[in-house]
């Protein structure tokens, strides 16, 4: 029988030799691909099985493709999107074709080009824009083997990667024996032992001699068909041996098993030999040149130390390899502990310092055999570099390293307290926590215990521990005040926004207010953030008339701060934006984020300032509009793995009124934030209900809810929730509670003096006024709310007012509020409202009737489409679109032409009238 190149016998048909589904599930792959439709596979399976010969098989079988590959090694883990780099590097020409801001985020993380760390996610976005531009040029089948060994940036970005690909002639592999979590969840394809039949065919191939059928059955038995196992486990056997089997092997032990075969083999070596091969185990790169110079430095003679006896365990070709990984780990794992030493004090030498300081790091901290003050430098160097390229995780790890290489306590600390913010910025908690123990344990002063504390308050915050956060933040902030009031400060703020906004946590809210209060004065010249802390803090302790001015100057920072701050700090926006009650500037400022954001890259911050601006978008009305806000920003959140409660989608859904769509979600929030002790989605969940009641006229119902939201009383959201208590107890009778909420919305929003804010006040106020009054009141409410574009708001003021002159018997005057209110929420979508109003029309002696639901083409869209649909229709390009969406450009193409069929079209310039209902236009700052 016929044997190919890694020793299987050869298959029928082109095939692989016993892996007939396996060859026809990567053949219908790569015919997908070819045809423009992309596809992944994920191959799972234990050492031995055969993944990378699939993988091999699968290459052969794509000879008109662009091949590219990468290979993870376990020793290279720590090195940030060195498997990406692999796998880009013959693509690296078509860097200048992307959208500036993904070939710079490219050209950092490769460090081609030095610049601000860039948001991973900006990075995978990149890496597919990259491989679609490719792809244009002649269809690429990936190659990722030993999977499991990427570097966590890396695999990262190659599972976003991967779960974005549709419509690209782009094919995908990966092997690994349990897949890493960034590529959990790829089609698997799972390998299992050859079957009996081909494994006796294997076993016969190898032993070269006709074994008794009973020992031949029981070695493919032990072996479970595994084709290394078959392959390796015999050699070197006599019949005899081989009759006695291999010892009953249990399926974890196999691997152990064929290593220490291997082990075997390398101790029969000279000992130049073994050393050739563990330089070549100990150098993840596989670079010939870098192995000859370390044997030379370490007196191998090369002439003697490679023989025919390592034919097959290692391969020098442009790279060196090894048969199998489980070579390597015998290779390394037989050596002992000073030989691993000295390789790698040998491989240190001859790697470049200039061009790859980073691995020549790695190999000293390897080569160290206790503390050592000039490698753990060399480490800390080494995580800077890390970080300015985005891999956090790989500065993570050469600062955890460095701890354990230094003993003076002082450095320790502060090595232990950058460690363990660099593993909280990877998300790696439980390290986070161990090395702020260690910083804690090893602090020598106040400066680094404070800084201690901090980070320790952080990771609780992090890990959802507010109340532990709370305190743990509140101590250190208390402790940097005499030697870092900046920080202290911003620790302050975080802890009070913690406190206040998280916990609803009114005893430390009002201890840290006080603390903020004692503070000494701003100076001439005070940031945004002691503006925002200074008017919050008051917000507490003196009220809202002393807090609200230095709130609106805190606004007014907020919305000329420097691009580079409103990553840092433009989230405190919200809270106070809610307090002064200015929806324009509110706008604005919400609009402005997305845009740096996006033009940032900082793509994992995008999704909470995109429900920001889809609320204030809906606030205005214009609910298709913040229909592809909400649906980009669930995108945008599924893309980067982060849930997100629903809140834009919740207060959408109780405008329109839809009771089946808005309470699933009301419940769901509200047991999720009660489970996280998260009080504020609780209010910002019966804040949405009060107005779903009070729009399908349950007016009992709309008081319980405002009712939760002003027993938690937190300083915004409650406040919200007072006019829907005013008007639902107004309706229901129970003016006690209607008065009473009434004098707390004239304390919360008097002060605000905006239209918004005044518009609002004399609605609720007309409600329990005297007939004169209300008259009054309700004009200045429509007069106030007419100068906003809060259209919902503008329409409930008609209503309540049409409401009240048919009350009081002017049918005919209620009949011209009412109609203006139902024609306001019919082009709205506020359905509910709607039919509220229609039936205080017919009460008030006009006819009208149901109007019919009207369908359009827009309606056969799938919320993407629409979305792509829209930002085409305003102007943005492909590459544009998707880099807003997350998709490559033949993908959104791909989606454009469905749009077309569907909408009966066969231009862009079309869309314009063919899109009916979207008055938004996207903002600019496309990634």
């Amino acid at each position: 029988m016929e044997v190919n190149e890694r020793l299987f016998p050869g298959g029928k048909d082109g095939r692989l030799f016993g892996r007939d589904a396996e060859s026809d599930r990567f053949d219908e792959l790569l015919a997908s691909a070819r045809s423009g439709t992309s596809g992944v596979i994920m191959i799972r399976g234990g050492p031995g099985l055969g993944k990378s010969m699939v993988l091999e098989h699968a290459v052969g079988r794509a000879k008109d493709m662009r091949i590219l590959r990468a290979l993870g090694v376990e020793s290279e883990m720590e090195l940030a999107y060195a498997a990406l780099h692999q796998l880009c590097a013959p693509l690296l020409p078509f860097l200048p074709k992307l959208p500036a801001p993904q070939s710079e985020a490219l050209a950092t993380v490769f460090g081609i080009q030095t610049g601000p760390p860039p948001d991973r996610f900006l990075v995978g976005l990149s890496a597919l824009s990259l491989l679609s531009q490719a792809a244009d040029d002649q269809p690429l089948f990936c190659v990722v083997d030993d999977a499991q060994w990427l570097d966590i940036s890396s695999a990262q970005v190659l599972g976003f990667v991967a779960r974005r690909l549709l419509a690209e002639p782009i094919a995908i592999t990966f092997a690994a024996r349990q897949p890493p979590v960034g590529l959990l969840g790829l089609p698997e394809l799972e390998l299992a032992g050859l079957r009996d039949d081909d494994a006796r065919v294997l076993l016969n191939w190898v032993t070269r001699t006709r074994l008794d059928a009973d020992i031949r059955d029981q070695i493919v038995a032990e072996t479970r068909g595994n084709p290394l196992a078959l392959l390796e486990l015999p050699r070197g056997l006599t019949t005899t041996e081989l009759a006695g089997g291999f010892g009953l092997l249990q399926a974890g032990a196999l691997p152990d098993r064929i290593e220490e075969s291997f082990k075997r083999r390398i101790d029969g070596l000279s000992e130049g030999t073994r050393t050739l091969l563990l330089i070549a185990a100990a150098e993840p790169v596989g670079d010939p040149a870098i192995m000859w110079r370390a044997a030379e430095r370490l007196g191998i003679q090369l002439s003697t130390a490679l023989d025919n006896d390592t034919e097959d365990l290692l391969a020098i070709h442009e790279r060196v390899t090894f048969r199998h990984p489980l070579v390597r780990s015998a290779v390394y794992g037989a050596a002992n502990s000073s030989d691993r030493r000295t390789v790698h004090r040998a491989l240190a030498a001859v790697t470049d310092k200039d061009l790859d300081p980073d691995r020549r790091a790695w190999h000293l901290a390897s080569a160290a055999a206790g503390p050592d003050e000039s490698v753990a430098a060399e480490l800390e160097r080494s995580a800077e570099r890390a970080q300015a390229r985005g891999g956090l995780p790989a500065a993570a790890a050469f600062l955890q390293r460095a701890v354990t290489l230094t003993t003076d306590a002082a450095r320790r600390a502060d090595r232990a307290v950058a460690a363990a913010r660099a593993s909280l910025h990877a998300a790696d908690l439980e390290t986070a926590g161990r090395f702020a123990e260690i910083a804690s344990r090893e602090a020598q002063d106040e400066s680094q215990e404070a800084r201690a504390l901090l980070i320790q308050g952080h990771i609780a915050f992090a890990s959802g521990l507010s109340d532990k956060a709370i305190p743990l933040l509140f101590e250190a902030a208390r402790r940097l005040e005499p030697l870092d009031m900046a920080l202290a400060r911003e620790t302050y703020l975080v802890a009070w926004g913690s406190a206040a906004v998280l916990a609803a946590d009114q005893e430390n809210v009002e201890k840290i207010s006080r603390a903020v209060v004692a503070l000494p004065p701003l100076t001439a010249d005070p940031r945004p953030l002691d503006l925002v802390l200074d008017g919050c803090a008051r917000l507490v302790t003196d009220g809202r008339a002393a807090a609200i001015p230095l709130l609106k100057e805190a606004a007014g920072a907020i919305a000329e701060l420097p691009a580079r701050d409103v990553l840092t700090w433009g989230w405190q926006a919200s809270g106070v934006f809610a307090a002064i009650w200015d929806d324009a500037l509110q706008r604005a400022v919400h609009s402005r984020e997305v845009d740096v954001v996006r033009a940032a890259g900082a793509l994992t911050e995008l999704p909470i300032h995109l429900v920001s601006k889809a609320v204030t978008v809906i606030w205005t009305g214009d609910f298709a509009a913040a229909e592809v806000i909400v649906a980009e920003g669930d995108l945008a959140a599924s893309a980067i793995g982060t849930q997100l409660a629903p809140s834009a989608g919740l207060i959408l859904a109780a405008l329109r009124g839809r009771e089946t769509e808005a309470a699933p979600l009301i419940q769901a929030i509200t047991e999720q934030a009660g489970a996280a002790h998260q009080l504020m989605g609780v209010t910002y969940a019966n804040w949405a209900a009060a107005i779903l009641y009070n729009g399908l006229a349950k007016y009992d119902d709309a008081v319980r809810a405002a009712r939760v939201c002003a027993d938690i009383g937190d300083l915004w959201i409650s406040v919200w929730a007072l006019p829907e208590m005013v008007e639902a107890a107004t309706r229901a009778g129970d003016e006690e509670t209607a008065r009473a909420a009434l004098t707390r919305l004239e304390d919360a929003i008097e002060p605000c003096g905006t239209d918004w804010a005044l518009g609002v006040l004399a609605r609720s106020r007309a409600l329990l006024a005297d007939e004169d009054r209300s008259t009054e009141l309700f004009a200045e409410a429509v007069n106030c709310l007419s100068r906003t574009r809060l259209r919902p708001e503008l329409a409930r003021a008609h209503l309540l007012h049409g409401e009240w002159l048919r009350g009081n018997g002017r049918r005919e005057d209620a009949r011209e509020s009412l109609r203006k209110a139902y024609d306001m929420f019919d082009a709205i979508g506020m359905e509910a409202f709607a039919e509220r109003a229609r039936r205080e029309l017919l009460a008030a002696g006009e006819k009208v009737g149901r109007r019919a639901s009207r369908s359009t083409a827009n309606d056969e869209l799938t919320p993407q489409e629409r979305q792509i649909a829209v930002m085409v229709r305003a102007g943005l390009s492909n590459p544009e679109v998707g880099a807003r969406l997350f998709l490559s450009p033949r993908t959104v193409e791909w989606h454009l032409r469905k749009v077309f069929a569907k909408l009966s079209i066969t231009s862009r310039q079309q869309l314009r009238d063919a899109l009916q209902g979207f008055d938004w236009v996207p903002t600019d700052g496309a990634a």
